[in-house]
């Protein structure tokens, strides 16, 4: 099977951390060209990939098969129609675009030009996450009411980045958001309803730094919250049921080591290590410990491989995506108005 050639938008921290390491490991891709303005860094990296200054350029001349989009959120949609429109596959980074009309466009564009358009929503093969989808499926918690599912940081002070100035998907509600809804939604589908506090805290700050919110499920209540002023231990899941309640605390390990460097070429290098695994909690109060299911990213882009050359599924579909971009509009919607909202019905994408 011939690799798939594969270009690269950006060169950033997500790049490089949550891209590079896995197209450069595996055998069914092939990294053929990237666009940034770190013309001397991508060389001195990458010597035999061809390097352009400019996204647009490198997508109308190169000849990859696939096209990965890192780029900032704005640029999300114009990057990726063109794309598409050059007759290439597409991966973008998450947040899938900045509106659901941005997004019903490129769904509509892909399906015209028969082409994949995956978003990389990665954690869902984060190992805490792929443990609570086993112990659903087990039925280990009984008849489950509550889920609590954080991302808490300790990041008192506003940083020069673009995530943290005022534009179109900024803020941490379209930075870590995404990872959370998407979550919620593959466990437990569509909500009702949806309310939202998406604020911002810290002194200085101009953008979202602070989300609480909450979707309501028939006779299940889910909780999605970010605050950059934990300093403590991160309770990242706690979910509760007739049987008992389950409860993680601590981040996945897979991005603190390719932050390290680690290079994710055994099966088991994402492992959490066992200090850090969950605990289920029964009516005795008593703690069992749960072993963390080993996560990998790398399976996403197996996954990817095989829609291309074999005709297996889109790992994370764009209809998937749009359905997390509905969720976003109305939470932020929801804290604009003070009120809760209504989840309607979804309609096929369509062409603007």
């Amino acid at each position: 099977m011939d690799p798939i050639t594969t270009a690269l938008v950006g060169y950033g921290f997500s790049a490089t951390t949550f891209h590079l390491p896995f197209i450069t490991v595996l055998n069914s891709f092939e990294l053929s060209a990237i666009s940034s303005r770190q013309c001397g860094r991508v060389q001195a990296k990458h010597p035999g990939v061809a390097w352009y200054p400019c996204a647009e350029q490198m997508i109308r001349q190169c000849d990859a098969e696939l096209v990965i989009i890192t780029a900032p959120n704005k640029y999300h949609f114009p990057l990726a129609r063109l794309a598409l429109e050059q007759g290439k596959h597409v991966i973008l980074e998450k947040p899938f675009v900045c509106t659901v009309e941005e997004g019903e466009h490129l769904v509509a564009l892909a399906e015209e030009q028969k082409r994949l358009l995956s978003v990389y929503h990665n954690r869902r093969w984060d190992g805490d996450f792929l443990t609570l989808q086993a112990l659903l499926r087990e039925g280990r918690l009984g008849e489950v009411r509550r889920f609590e599912s954080r991302f808490d940081r300790f990041r008192p002070q506003v940083r020069e980045r673009w995530r943290e100035q005022p534009g179109k998907g900024a803020g941490i509600w379209f930075d870590l958001g995404p990872h959370l809804v998407d979550q919620a939604l593959q466990l437990f589908g569509l909500p009702r309803q949806v309310s939202g506090r998406c604020r911002a805290l810290r002194e200085g700050s101009q953008v979202v730094d602070f989300f609480q919110v909450q979707l309501y499920y028939d006779r299940l209540e889910v909780l999605l919250q970010s605050s950059p002023y934990c300093a403590g231990p991160n309770l990242r899941f706690q979910l509760q049921g007739s049987l008992g309640e389950y409860r993680k605390q601590g981040l996945d390990p897979q991005e603190q080591r390719l932050i390290a460097g680690t290079k994710p070429v055994s099966e088991d290098w994402g492992q959490e290590s066992a200090e850090s695994f969950g605990a289920f909690y029964g009516a005795d109060g008593k703690a069992q410990v749960i072993a963390t299911t080993c996560g990998g990213y790398q399976n996403y882009f197996r996954q990817i491989a095989s829609a291309l050359r074999d005709g297996g599924k889109n790992p994370v579909p764009a209809e998937q995506a749009l359905t997390v971009m509905r969720i976003l509009e109305l939470a932020q919607r929801s804290s604009e108005q003070g009120r809760v909202l209504t989840v309607k019905p979804e309609a096929p994408a369509r062409r603007g």
